[in-house]
Order: C-alpha cells, then sequence, then structure tokens
C-alpha cells in the first residue's frame, strides 16, 4: 500500500502546543491512526503515552479523575494521544484536568465522530483546544508521489472511486468496488447508527441515495420527507448527524438581499465521490455515465474544501441563483473579497458571468473551472 505524505503536516506540528488539546477527526478509515503514529514516531518513545479509547483497560486508567491519578499516569511524559477518544465517558472534563494540571503536557485526541467528540469537549476545553479534519487523501497529497502524466491518468479513476487510502493497494476495479461497500455498510454508517434515536437504517440508506441523485439542486427538506414519509425536522436531524460523521456536507444559498436571490434551499455533497457512487451502485466509467457534471461538481467542491482546511484559508463557501435561472456553482466569500466559479467538465465554450451577478457584485472575480485549470484550484 501507499505511504502519501499528509498535508495537515504542517498546520497539525504548529498546532500542537504544550497544555492545549488538539482535535484530529475526519471519517473512519482516512488514515488518522496512521498519521498520529508517523508523527509520534518523532518523539521519545519514554515520552509519549498513547490510549485508544475502544480499550476498555486504556480508559480506566483516566477515568478517575483527579490530579493524583494523572500526575502518576503521565509521569516523565510529554505526549499524551488519545485515540477514539469519543468512547472515553466525559473525555472532555478529563482532558480539561489534565491540560490544567500537568505542566507542558501536548495532547492529542482523534476520533471518527464529530457528533460524539464534539459533544463531550466542546464546553469544558473551551480555549483550551484546536481542532484539524483529515479527509480522504486529496489530490494536493497525491501530487507528492506522481508526476502530471500519472495525475491525469488517475483523474477518471478518482472521479468514480474517491481518495480513501487503502484504495491505493487494490489494483483491480472490482476490489475497489468491494472495499468502498465494505465502508459503507462497517464503518461509515456505523458511527451514525450508534447515536441514539437512529433506529431505521433503511431510512437513512434511502435519504442518502436521494442525496446522492441531486448533486448540484437545490434540496428541499420537504420534498425530502414527502418521498421518505418523515417529518421535514427528521430529515434535517438526520442530515445533520450525518455532516458531523463526514458523509455529506451543506452548502447554503450566498445573498446580501438582492431580492431575486434564492437562499432558502441548500445543496449537500458528498466528501468523498467513492462513497457517492457506492449509494447509487454505479462504478461504470465516464463514457458510460449520464452524471459526470455531477461527479465533477462533487469532486470539485471536496478537493477544495481539502485544499481550505490544509492551507488554513478561511473563507465561507455558498452557490448562488435567481429566480431566473442565472446561477454560480461555487462562490467564496473571504471577508469583504467574493470570488465566484463556474464548472464544466467539457469545455465546448467559455461561459460568461451571469449578468445579474456582475451587476451586483461587480468586484468580484469570476473563473470557470475545467479539465485544463482545475489542478491550480484544488492544490494539485
Amino acid at each position: 500500500m501507499t505511504i502519501y505524505p499528509r498535508s495537515i503536516q504542517a498546520v497539525f506540528e504548529k498546532k500542537l502546543r504544550p497544555n492545549k488539546v488538539l482535535m484530529l477527526i475526519g471519517p473512519r478509515r482516512v488514515g488518522k491512526t496512521a498519521f498520529i503514529r508517523n508523527y509520534i514516531s518523532q518523539w521519545k518513545q519514554e515520552e509519549t503515552l498513547v490510549l485508544n479509547g475502544e480499550d476498555v483497560l486504556d480508559a480506566a486508567l483516566v477515568q478517575e479523575r483527579s490530579v493524583a491519578n494523572y500526575t502518576r499516569l503521565l509521569s516523565g511524559k510529554k505526549l499524551l494521544v488519545i485515540d477514539e477518544a469519543q468512547h472515553i465517558p466525559e473525555v472532555g472534563l478529563i482532558l480539561k484536568l489534565i491540560v490544567d494540571s500537568i505542566d507542558g503536557i501536548h495532547v492529542i485526541a482523534s476520533g471518527s465522530s464529530a457528533f460524539d467528540l464534539h459533544q463531550q469537549v466542546g464546553e469544558p476545553l473551551v480555549g483550551r483546544k484546536s481542532t484539524l479534519f483529515l479527509f480522504p487523501l486529496a489530490q494536493m497529497e497525491f501530487k507528492q508521489l506522481e508526476d502530471y502524466k500519472t495525475t491525469i491518468e488517475k483523474r477518471e479513476e478518482r472521479l468514480i472511486f474517491g481518495g480513501y487510502p487503502e484504495l491505493s493497494k487494490y489494483p483491480d476495479w472490482k476490489d475497489k468496488e468491494d472495499y468502498l461497500y465494505e465502508i459503507m455498510n462497517d464503518y461509515l454508517l456505523k458511527d451514525i447508527l450508534m447515536v441514539d434515536g437512529i433506529k431505521n437504517s433503511d431510512k437513512l440508506y434511502s435519504l442518502l441515495r436521494l442525496i446522492a441523485f441531486q448533486i448540484g439542486k437545490e434540496v428541499s427538506l420537504e420534498e425530502l420527507g414527502k418521498q421518505l414519509g418523515m417529518s421535514k425536522n427528521t430529515v434535517e436531524r438526520y442530515l445533520d448527524m450525518l455532516s458531523k460523521v463526514f458523509v455529506v456536507y451543506r452548502i447554503s444559498g450566498f445573498s446580501r438581499n438582492l431580492r431575486k436571490e434564492i437562499v432558502k434551499n441548500s445543496r449537500w455533497y458528498f466528501y468523498d465521490n467513492g462513497v457517492r457512487n457506492t449509494l447509487i451502485q454505479n462504478f461504470n466509467r465516464l463514457n458510460l455515465r449520464t452524471d459526470v457534471g455531477e461527479l465533477w461538481e462533487n469532486y470539485l467542491t471536496a478537493e477544495r474544501l481539502k485544499f481550505q482546511s490544509y492551507t488554513q484559508l478561511h473563507c465561507n463557501n455558498y452557490f448562488w441563483r435567481t429566480y431566473d435561472q442565472q446561477e454560480l456553482d461555487w462562490v467564496e466569500e473571504e471577508g469583504e473579497k467574493l470570488r465566484s466559479f463556474e464548472f464544466k467538465y467539457s469545455l465546448n465554450k467559455t461561459p460568461r458571468v451571469p449578468g445579474a451577478w456582475a451587476k451586483a457584485y461587480p468586484d468580484a472575480s469570476f473563473e470557470v473551472i475545467h479539465q485544463g485549470n482545475y489542478l491550480d484550484w484544488i492544490g494539485g
């Protein structure tokens, strides 16, 4: 299996500070544990303590919430790592006491479920933590070990199978499919189904399939509810939880109060194209598909999110559309700056900036992202 350098490395090292907790969260099987193991190999073994929240004995070591216990446990240690930290009850309070009482200790807490981890550590660790996200492999990571020719040759494969690290050890197309089915059934939905109140896995799966067929389109929660026989509130709750375990993410409509702009509905995308294609059970090559535009749009938005996260580019992301069907696929708002983008897989003719957008936001930039320039946009 190919080991790719992770683009999070530099910011990870910068954010890891004494008497602070660095939270590393992301979907299952994206390489969080491997990344941490590689990082801590730089530290002296006798100065590190690594615990696994899923291990009953490891979890028991931190259950006695006292300064005396943590002083004994961390004697001579400079780095504490807790993997799968969300499985430890009251882990936020535990980590708070550790960073407040053990001078100079560095703490890394990783987890596959943002829902559990954020809920448990959020309030106790206000002002004491930084949070970083690890995603499936990004093109900016693939480029570290491949040349431009290989990148172009691999583009179709990445549009179809996505970027889970272990895919690199399966050269056969069918083996890649089988691996993604395993990911979906055994890992990605495991987190959400463990959350109290999520009893109907069939409805959850059906909801994800509906979202998968609506890439690049506004999604009405009311309409989803009618199709699934669920209330709008239940649909909203399911989607919120799915976003917190890194299956899908939401993009809102952009508006600065222009009356013709649509902001009511949202668009939903998948963090990984492979997960999306697994849900609709379609791994056909691009020349046999009718959804290449949707694959391209989902791929670009997910890769841009990774690029923003790993380079610490802080901006708000939107789509834009008016009631008379003028639209833009992607809008970034960085302070007072506005950048707008249109996605085209096949560039038969160069799209022009929509008139209503140019009139309302004359200072905004506009660019078409296509096969000839997309690598610059996603850092690849």
